[in-house]
């Protein structure tokens, strides 16, 4: 077997039907499996496997037992030459595995391979290429450097500016939310330390890569939309447990100090200041919607729920035609899977990633809108 995709969920049943549905097309001519580990979801999660996806090994666990621990559930269980870390609150693209696998396999010194992620509004996620996060680093990112110095390898050596968002490369630390890599190499490592129960442990696993001699690769020739899903709320538990990973990774690598120590509370800290989630429920916020499909049914629905002005279009060319990046009012865009590629829809995401433009997607045989309002919060869910 070639690939083996694994998926770890954790109560965030809608993204992971949409998820799955875009990983069976893009395993469509390959010979590759579908692994979820489930880790005690208290949503429907499980009824919704059973249902849509029963020929899918699914492994529910009976307490949530941590990132690292889920997933090296799944991949002892995985017969693929190559594996895939894959987070549920993703789309990948129908080439997405065919192009990387294909790219991974010219190199004999490639250990993981990442790909180009983008949120649900289609800007670039930084965390797609990183670097390893010393001390410097990390206070040039708190300090607000990197962005006052995107394209400075010495300010912005946190996000690898060595690269530009669209140039493959080679990277220190690679995202969990799409880690690709052979099996042999994930085992070799010990797959992700148990010691960590979510965040930094996907930097661990990179860097130990690196220190087995391997290269890491960043490859934006497919990009992928990454929401933030139950997992990405940012809260005082987020903060406990990242500064707990924090220092585990510094504990295993490098001298602790108490400056370090200061450092990481002070970073942390930060993030649940700047990154708390909204929680706000999410609502049609636009002047004008377009719905890109060739069935007027999810048009008359919508024009039912909301007072928006609500507008079909057969393709996203005819879209394209309208020019509504020029419009200075809101615009609201939903895609319907039963008719579009996730390739187009995140490449035309891409090409129109803008403040007053909104995006959701139905996706295929599903009677409900994912999307997202705020490239700072999580994405959310529109029952139909």
């Amino acid at each position: 077997m070639q690939l083996s995709v694994i998926i770890l969920n954790y109560n965030v049943r809608f993204f992971l039907e949409q998820c799955i549905k875009s990983v069976q097309k893009s395993l469509k001519n390959l010979e590759g499996e579908i692994i979820v580990v489930d880790n005690n979801s208290q949503d429907d999660s499980s009824a919704m496997m059973r249902e849509l996806f029963p020929d899918i090994r699914y492994i529910q666990n009976q307490t949530n037992l941590g990132f690292p621990k889920g997933n090296n559930i799944g991949v002892s269980m995985a017969k693929g030459e190559y594996i895939c870390i894959l987070n549920p609150d993703t789309v990948v693209a129908e080439d997405t595995f065919e192009k990387a696998l294909h790219f991974i396999q010219t190199r004999n010194d490639i250990g993981i391979l990442g790909c180009k992620l983008i949120d649900g509004r289609g800007s670039f996620l930084p965390e797609s290429k990183r670097g390893i996060p010393t001390v410097w680093r990390s206070m040039t990112k708190i300090c607000g450097m990197h962005k006052l110095f995107p394209n400075s390898k010495y300010f912005n050596g946190y996000y690898a500016s060595h690269l530009r968002n669209n140039q493959q490369g080679e990277v220190e630390v690679l995202v969990g939310a799409f880690m690709l890599m052979k099996k042999e190499l994930y085992l070799d490592l010990g797959g992700f330390d148990e010691q960590f129960f979510m965040y930094v442990e996907d930097t661990d696993l990179s860097y130990r890569s690196l220190k087995q001699g391997k290269v890491n690769y960043y490859f934006p020739e497919t990009a992928i939309i990454h929401y933030k899903g139950e997992s990405t709320v940012k809260d005082k538990e987020y903060v406990k447990r990242f500064h707990s990973g924090t220092q585990i990774f510094y504990q295993k690598h490098f001298k602790a100090s108490l400056f370090f120590e200061l450092l990481m509370k002070t970073i942390t800290f930060s993030f649940l200041i700047t990154k708390q989630d909204k929680k706000q429920k999410m609502k049609i916020v636009s002047a004008e919607c377009y719905v890109v499909t060739r069935c007027n049914e999810l048009q008359h629905k919508l024009k039912n729920d909301c007072k928006t002005k609500v507008y079909c279009v057969e393709n996203t060319e005819a879209l394209r035609d309208l020019h509504l990046h020029q419009k200075p009012q809101n615009i609201e865009i939903i895609f319907d899977g039963n008719y579009l590629s996730n390739k187009e829809i995140i490449a035309f995401m891409t090409e129109y990633q803008k403040s007053n433009i909104f995006f959701k997607i139905k996706p295929e045989q599903a009677d409900f809108l994912i999307g997202s309002n705020d490239r700072n919060s999580r994405g959310e869910v529109v029952l139909l």
